[in-house]
């Protein structure tokens, strides 16, 4: 065994641990154990493939050095940029989810926890610094290794040149002088004329206000905060000026997917016309909305794209909506093709679930929202432009030298679509504020927008009535699949309607949007309670009453998911359509998948099912995949075992895409509490360091 091996591993140990121990001679005999972990399923294989290319690289490297490059590139995979050392040592189960929950027996088989218990990050950290193949952040001559230490986090080099670059970024613009009118106080009245109600601070306003100061800023807040109406509200304050000048600004808007691009354009539309201002300047604040892949110039089969910092985009102010749904990479693929003097708005809820590759961007830019942290000059320059105290705000005092950023972030605090009346909003901050306890006293309560049911086993017959009908409260209650089939049906036009006829896509745009009164939500994708073992539960629920004709791959009243961008077709990442019938030019009946027009039209746009090659059948949907979207009855289905994705920011932000109705369902007693008291966690260094 080799020696440094020897000095990591906990005493005593098991005989078959002892065992497994003794070939633990050298670098190759570690990779040898990491191997095994892979078909353990601890790590993936493109860790181990990084590790090799490590050994590669530099024959016989220090053991320690490639265990810690092997969790680096596992913690990846799992959403974090970096490897913490200290944590990792802390708490390398939670920090490191391995093995895998369930997995509790390892056998003869060393956990990475027992190779780690007597090591400390001193001692850890040094070993790395000392390898060939480690960088010490920006150390001259070391350009070329790649893992980059920063104190005590490990980094691959990409990832760490993303963070970086995002950090300098921001930070040059959150000193950068803008010109703010001299009469911002006067406009600011006009545009929140009766705005906030008496006694209460105007966020809103406050938040357009502090926009103004800086070319970089942030809008959060939860669901019904008033997010798009405040920022086309600040694109006005913005524009108007400009617009007297004689030189408009360039202002586009974008979204991460699609779906939530729709969804924005629909909606600014309406906040545009309602603006107080003259019309030439609401003419000047666009409606449309891109996706960030067009915006920027995606290139299929590449990491690249048309705009960068050689070629930047032509603009001079960017909002982007959804934002905590952009990762690591994507923003600062962003920032690089931002011209320096362009305004970047982020708008998001901080506290719904993170992109799903790594990085929580908005998260970690938001770390004082919560508090405000303001300094004493921005709080008083805040009440003078805003006409209105703070003073009983609740808000802690910052520093602008320690906290530069809290001062161009602003969170939206009332919710006008959840009222203080609102159980949906209700259980939405508890689960927030991890009140495990008390969120499930609401949920025992059978108010009228919430419902829990606890499943008695994998065949409970209730749950399968729920997919079919909903709460079963008559035709105005929570509805389920059933509902969308039935108008499927009902309202169909007669066979001999030519296919030119206006009601064929009258008929498709109804269907589709009864689709969106029911959506079951899941945490995972395996097993019965997952996407996979859901979705065929409810396509047998359905066949069985009649209502779907499921024999066949396509079938009409199919739902199915767009999962990849396909700007051939102007078929978006999730995108969500219906197979429905339709005559030819011949009057024969041709199945066809009806899509939302994503550009706020309100049309139907119709597909054949053989153009359609990245899709999946949507009845349910991971959390993940909902982001960006609304449904009127909202099901969240939590798996019967605890999983690492399961957290209270899952369960917040299943609750949350719900707009009249939620319901809960529970294949197991105690699962709901058991996930809201895990929080995401996940490890960056992106704007800790001190100016």
């Amino acid at each position: 065994m080799s020696r440094r091996l020897a000095d990591l591993l906990p005493t005593p140990l098991h005989a078959e641990q002892l065992a497994a121990l003794a070939p633990l001679r050298d670098s190759h005999d570690l990779l040898i154990l990491l191997d095994r972990w892979v078909e353990r399923g601890w790590l993936r294989a493109l860790d181990r493939a990084f590790v090799g290319f490590l050994e590669e690289r530099a024959p016989g490297s220090d053991p320690l050095l490639l265990m810690a490059a092997a969790l680096a590139s596992h913690q990846l995979g799992h959403g974090h940029v970096c490897l913490d050392l200290g944590q990792t040592l802390a708490e390398p189960d939670f920090a490191l989810s391995l093995p895998p929950e369930g997995d509790a027996l390892a056998g003869p088989l060393l956990l990475p926890s027992q190779l780690l218990a007597n090591l400390d990050q001193d001692t850890w950290r040094q070993r790395l610094a000392a390898s060939p193949l480690v960088a010490t952040g920006n150390t001259p001559g070391q350009a070329s290794r790649p893992l980059v230490l920063s104190g005590l986090r490990l980094y691959l080099r990409r990832y760490w040149s993303y963070e970086r670059q995002i950090d300098h970024a921001l930070r040059q613009r959150l000193v950068a002088d803008e010109s703010i009118p001299a009469d911002l106080g006067a406009r600011l009245a006009q545009l929140f004329e009766g705005g906030a109600l008496a006694g209460q601070v105007d966020w809103q306003k406050l938040a357009c206000a502090l926009a103004t100061r800086a070319g970089f800023s942030i809008i959060t807040g939860g669901p019904g905060t008033g997010k798009t109406t405040t920022v086309v509200r600040l694109l006005a304050l913005l524009q108007a000026p400009a617009v007297e000048q004689g030189r408009p600004l360039r202002i586009r808007l974008a979204a991460p997917t699609g779906k939530a691009a729709a969804r924005l354009t629909e909606s600014i539309g309406q906040q545009v016309e309602r603006l107080q201002v003259s019309a030439e300047v609401r003419g000047q604040i666009p409606t449309d909305v891109s996706t960030v892949h067009r915006l920027l110039g995606s290139r299929p089969g590449s990491r690249h794209f048309r705009h960068h910092a050689g070629n930047p985009l032509p603009l001079d102010v960017l909002v982007i909506d959804e934002a905590s749904m952009i990762d690591l990479e994507m923003m600062a693929i962003l920032l690089d093709a931002l011209p320096p003097s362009a305004r970047l708005v982020l708008l998001g809820d901080k506290d719904q679930l993170a992109s799903v590759e790594a990085g929580a961007v908005l998260g970690d830019l938001c770390r004082d929202a919560e508090d405000g942290c303001y300094a004493p000059s921005t709080q008083t320059w805040l009440e003078r432009v805003g006409g209105q105290s703070l003073a009983g705000s609740g808000l802690q005092a910052g520093d602008a030298q320690r906290n530069p950023l809290a001062q161009q972030v602003v969170m939206l605090r009332h919710s006008r679509r959840f009222g203080e009346g609102s159980g949906i909003g209700q259980l939405a901050r508890l689960v927030n504020r991890q009140q495990a306890l008390e969120a499930r006293a609401l949920l025992q309560q059978k108010l009228a927008d919430v419902h829990g049911l606890s499943l008695q086993g994998e065949h409970d017959r209730r749950f399968d009535r729920l997919l079919l009908d909903g709460l079963d409260r008559g035709d105005d209650g929570p509805q389920g699949y059933g509902h969308y089939l039935r108008t499927l049906g009902s309202h169909r036009p007669q066979p001999a309607t030519p296919a030119s006829d206006p009601r064929w896509e009258q008929w498709a745009s109804r269907v589709l949007q009864s689709f969106e009164a029911f959506q079951l939500l899941c945490a995972v994708r395996k097993g019965p309670w997952g996407v996979l073992g859901l979705n065929e539960r409810v396509t047998r629920v359905l066949h069985n009453a009649g209502l779907i004709d499921s024999q066949q791959p396509w079938y009409e009243g199919r739902p199915v998911l767009v999962t990849r961008n396909d700007y051939g077709l102007g078929l978006m990442n999730g995108d969500i359509g219906i197979a429905l019938r339709l005559p030819d030019e011949q009057g024969n009946a041709l199945l066809r998948v009806a899509f939302p027009r994503n550009d706020g039209s309100g049309g139907v746009r119709f597909v054949l099912p053989s153009r359609l090659n990245e899709v999946e059948t949507v009845f349910a949907m991971t959390v993940h995949k909902s982001q960006g979207s609304e449904f009127s009855h909202t099901t969240l289905v939590l798996p019967d075992a605890l999983n690492p994705v399961l957290t209270k920011e899952l369960v917040y932000t299943g609750i949350t895409r719900a707009k009249h109705c939620f319901s809960l369902i529970e294949p197991r007693a105690g699962i709901f509490e058991e996930a809201v008291g895990r929080k995401v966690r996940r490890i960056s260094g992106l704007m800790l360091e001190q100016v």
